[in-house]
C-alpha cells in the first residue's frame, strides 16, 4: 500500500504585520481543520488510512479462524501429495527481506526513511510481534502437526518472515512496486514451507501472517509519532508513483463444478462431483489492456464410491474413496478492460501443467483385525498431464490498491488412471474376472467459481 502525502499549508507574511500575521494563522487554521474534516467525511470507507492498513491482517485472521476445523484434513491432503517434505529453506528465507533493506540502504538507495530510523521502526515491530506471538504460543498451547511440542500456534517464522516482508515494503515500496512483491512472496513461501514441512497447520500460518503484517503497522505508528512525520524521505519519494497498469496479485477460494465424471472408465464412481478450489494468480501489464500471467492452484473433489462386490458376513460397513486432487500450474496471456474507476473486467487463456495425486478405496468394519479396521479395497493413480484454462473476471475496486473479485474459469485436462484392486480380491474366484488391474484415460473438465481478494501495483 502506498501512503500520500497530503499538501504542506504555506504562509507567508511579513514580519512587520505581528497581529496581522497571528490572526491570519489563526483564521487559516480553523479554515483548514474545516476543510480536512468535510475531506475525512467524504472519504471513502475503504480509501480510510486505518481501514487500508487493517484490512490485510483481518482477513489473514479470519480465514485462520476458518480453517481451523478443517487444519487436519488439509493436512491429510499434504500427506497425500508429500509425506516425506522436509527442506529447510524456511529457517533462511524468512530474514531475505530485512536483509533486502539494509543492503539497498547500504548501497546508497534512498527509502522511505534513513538506516537509523528505519532500525528503530524495525525494531518496535519485532518487539510487538514477539510480544504477540509467544503469549499466544504460550497461552493456547496446540499441539504441532508432527507432535513434537505444543507450541504450534501461531507460526513464529510466518509472523518474522512477514514482519520483515512488511518492513521492505515500508521502505522500499514507494520506490518500486516489485520490493513488496518480492518481499511478500519470500514471506508466503516461508508460510508455506512450515506447513510443507509438517511443522504448522495451516491456521497456524495465516494467524502469523495477519500478526506479522499489524506489528510492522504498529511500530511504524510509534516511531511516527515519535518523530512528528511519517518518514524522512517522503517528500522525495511521494512524487513516485506506478505507471498506471492493472498489474495485480490475487488469492483465491472458489466451488469447482465437474462437467464431466472423472472416474467414469475406471468405474470407481458414477457421479459428477462437488469440489472447491484455491490458490494464487497474478499478472503484469505491459499496457492498459495487455499482459502476461499465471496461477499455481489446488482443486479437490470429493468421489463418492460405486458399490462393490462385498461379503455380507461383514455386517455394517463404511466404504470411502479418496478425494481427486490436482496441483495445477498455468501461464498466458491476459486482457483488461475498465467499465469505469470502480470496475474492470479482466480475460484470460493460460496453458500449462497438472499433477493428481493418488487415492484410495477403503472399507471399514469392526470385523476386520486390521490397523484402524480398514481394508484397502483398491488404488487409483492418474497421470500428470497438459492443462488448459480460460477464464473471466469482474472486479469491483474498493480503493485504487484493493478489489474484490468474482470469477468463472473452465478447466480442462486428460489424464490416464491406472487402477489396481487388492491382490486378497483378485485372487478370489468370484471376482477375479472383474477385478483385475487396468488403466482409462479419463477427461478432467470442471468450471470453478468463486471470489478473489485482489491487490493491485
Amino acid at each position: 500500500m502506498r501512503n500520500r502525502l497530503f499538501g504542506f499549508l504555506i504562509c507567508v507574511v511579513s514580519s512587520s504585520f505581528c497581529k496581522a500575521q497571528d490572526s491570519l494563522s489563526l483564521d487559516t487554521n480553523s479554515q483548514s481543520s474545516v476543510q480536512e474534516a468535510k475531506a475525512n467525511l467524504q472519504t471513502s470507507f475503504f480509501r480510510r488510512e486505518w481501514v487500508k492498513k487493517s484490512t490485510a491482517p483481518v482477513l489473514f485472521f479470519t480465514a485462520s479462524a476458518a480453517t481451523w476445523g478443517e487444519r487436519k484434513n488439509i493436512r491429510e491432503i499434504r500427506n497425500r501429495y508429500i509425506p516425506t517434505f522436509k527442506v529447510g529453506y524456511d529457517n533462511y528465507l524468512q530474514y531475505a527481506p530485512t536483509a533486502a533493506v539494509y543492503g539497498l540502504k547500504l548501497a546508497g538507495v534512498k527509502g522511505r526513511n534513513n538506516i537509523g530510523r528505519a532500525t528503530l521502526s524495525y525494531a518496535a515491530s519485532i518487539g510487538i510481534m514477539g510480544l504477540l506471538v509467544n503469549s499466544l504460543k504460550y497461552t493456547a498451547k496446540v499441539e504441532r502437526p508432527d507432535g513434537s511440542s505444543k507450541n504450534s500456534f501461531p507460526s513464529g517464522h510466518t509472523s518474522m518472515a512477514f514482519t520483515n516482508a512488511s518492513f521492505l515494503h515500508k521502505e522500499y515500496g514507494l520506490v518500486n512496486s516489485a520490493y513488496s512483491i518480492g518481499g511478500y512472496s519470500a514471506a508466503a513461501i516461508t508460510g508455506l514451507g512450515r506447513n510443507l514441512n509438517n511443522r504448522h497447520w495451516i491456521s497456524d500460518v495465516l494467524a502469523g501472517a495477519g500478526i506479522g503484517i499489524i506489528s510492522t503497522e504498529l511500530g511504524y505508528f510509534f516511531i511516527d509519532k515519535i518523530y512528528k512525520n511519517k518518514g524522512d524521505n517522503l517528500g522525495m519519494l511521494a512524487g513516485i508513483e506506478g505507471n498506471g497498469n492493472p498489474s495485480f496479485l490475487s488469492l483465491k477460494l472458489g466451488t469447482a463444478l465437474s462437467t464431466t465424471n472423472f472416474l467414469k472408465e475406471s468405474e470407481l464412481s458414477d457421479k459428477k462431483e462437488v469440489g472447491f478450489e484455491t490458490g494464487i494468480e497474478g499478472a503484469y501489464f505491459f499496457s492498459k489492456n495487455w499482459g502476461i500471467g499465471g496461477d499455481f492452484s489446488f482443486s479437490s473433489f470429493p468421489v463418492k464410491p460405486v458399490e462393490f462386490p462385498l461379503d455380507e458376513e461383514l455386517g455394517n460397513f463404511d466404504v470411502t474413496t479418496e478425494s481427486l486432487g490436482f496441483l495445477n500450474f498455468g501461464i498466458g496471456p491476459y486482457y483488461s478492460h475498465e467499465f469505469s474507476e470502480k470496475l474492470q473486467l479482466t480475460l484470460k487463456a493460460t496453458a500449462g501443467y497438472s499433477s493428481p495425486a493418488s487415492g484410495k478405496v477403503i472399507v471399514k468394519s469392526e470385523l476386520f483385525d486390521l490397523p484402524n479396521n480398514e481394508f484397502q479395497v483398491a488404488e487409483y493413480k492418474p497421470s500428470s498431464s497438459f492443462r488448459w484454462n480460460s477464464g473471466a473476471a469482474l472486479t469491483y475496486k474498493f480503493n485504487p490498491e484493493l478489489g474484490i473479485t468474482l470469477y468463472a474459469d473452465y478447466n480442462q485436462t486428460q489424464s490416464t488412471i491406472t487402477y489396481h484392486f487388492n491382490e486378497i480380491l483378485q485372487n478370489d474366484d468370484d471376482l477375479s474376472d472383474d477385478l483385475n488391474d487396468d488403466y482409462a484415460k479419463e477427461k478432467i473438465n470442471y468450471v470453478s467459481i468463486g471470489l478473489k481478494l485482489s491487490a493491485y501495483f
